[in-house]
């Protein structure tokens, strides 16, 4: 019996190669000769970067870079590998000199995986210290600056999560894009100081933007500004007050204005331009990338079509089943690629929440929550691996069961 393991991580619990691992276990207790694989998946969020990397044998790359305040911070980012178990690689710093484009890279070819939030996401400001109007997305720039220097010319870079307010403005600026206010200075950092953006420079923009193709990772389709814009929708929980999201608002408005002004491609009422406050606009003028669902890109980077062919059975799961669930979420990407080759799926959770059958009317064979009875949040993550273990044991001995 061939089973493939395809879950995303549990949350402040297990990544998803450790949900795959005790999912495993399990199933072995039962069914110890049957031809298992892994496959760790996300679906764009938090944790895509790590799943990636245990998913295809990749590394970590560790780095200091500039947070959402301008304090340096400990971020990361993947490099994708081919199957091979790859070693984490550390550096001290991020302020790396341009790479010779002719030069050749041990990484030429392969694939990068970013999240913005690991450099300026919200985690990295004090709920006290949270202020739109001056965070800045700069380190995820040195991220990509990095990957660039590294001779790496496919990126996929994952959104959310940010604490920015900024438009990728911070972003562009750490690939020496020049921002510049009307007296010709260099823009200062945050989201309001886009009010004051006269010109926009690309001629100084790192030589290997240009080379590089990027894939990012949207699941929000709000446009730059308005009632649904990045401002009004993301900016309260980043800790922006009513006069502030008007004043980011109008802010963003005229980064817009500017940037079409300057010949860039205005995408400011394009789906998802608002994504992680206004960085999708940023992406796609800077690094004209696309936007796409971060599950689909996972699942195709991975090749998920190909790993699941012949097999008898796909389990995948997240820490919670849900309604929303079917809306982008891992299990419901890979019961999509599951139900085109006729393959059943199940669905293994933490808890299922309201409206959690609406994945069983999408085809779903079954779900299974792992928590046997009530206990308190702490023990429930703590004891998430064995409870893990138990269920799939249990879904080994009924399949065991469809065989006699």
């Amino acid at each position: 019996m061939k089973i493939v393991i395809a879950p995303d991580s549990f949350k402040e619990s297990l990544s998803a190669l450790e949900v795959a691992n005790a999912i495993e276990q399990g199933l072995k207790q039962v069914i110890p000769d049957c031809d298992i694989i892994k496959i760790p998946v996300a679906d764009g969020g938090e944790g895509t970067v790590q799943s990636m990397v245990d998913a295809t044998g990749g590394s970590i790359v560790s780095l200091e870079v500039m947070g959402p305040l301008g304090h340096r911070v400990q971020a990361h980012y993947g490099i994708l590998g081919e199957g091979i178990l790859g070693a984490a690689i550390n550096t001290s710093s991020a302020s790396v000199s341009r790479a010779d484009p002719t030069s050749k890279s041990p990484h030429q070819g392969a694939i990068a995986v970013i999240e913005m939030a690991s450099a300026s996401g919200l985690h990295h400001v004090p709920r006290e210290q949270r202020n739109p109007l001056l965070t800045t997305s700069y380190g995820t720039g040195e991220l990509i600056c990095d990957a660039l220097n590294r001779g790496i010319k496919h990126i996929i870079l994952g959104l959310g999560g940010s604490a920015t307010n900024d438009g990728g403005a911070g972003m562009a600026q750490a690939l020496d894009i020049l921002l510049l206010d009307g007296q010709g200075k260099t823009l200062p950092s945050g989201g309001a100081a886009l009010a004051n953006l006269a010109q926009i420079d690309v001629s100084n923009a790192h030589p290997l933007l240009r080379e590089c193709s990027f894939e990012v990772a949207c699941d929000v389709d709000n446009p730059l500004c308005g009632e649904r814009g990045a401002s009004a929708i993301f900016g309260p929980q980043k800790g922006a007050t009513p006069e502030m999201v008007k004043q980011l608002d109008a802010a963003l408005a005229h980064y817009a204005d500017v940037i079409a002004r300057n010949g860039i491609s205005d995408h400011r009422d394009h789906a998802g331009a608002g994504a992680a406050g206004g960085m999708g606009l940023g992406v796609m003028a800077f690094l004209n990338a696309e936007l796409k669902p971060g599950v689909e890109i996972v699942m195709q980077t991975v090749g998920l079509a190909d790993k699941i062919r012949g097999a008898d059975v796909v389990i995948t799961g997240e820490g919670r089943i849900d309604g929303q669930t079917v809306f982008g979420k891992t299990p419901m990407g890979v019961l999509k690629q599951a139900k085109l080759q006729g393959i059943p799926t199940i669905g293994i959770a933490g808890c299922l929440g309201e409206n959690a059958n609406a994945i069983l009317d999408h085809g779903m064979a079954a779900i299974f929550p792992i928590i046997p009875h009530l206990s308190p949040l702490d023990d429930v993550l703590a004891n998430a691996k064995l409870n893990l273990c138990n269920t799939a044991r249990n879904i080994g001995a009924v399949l065991m069961l469809g065989q006699r």
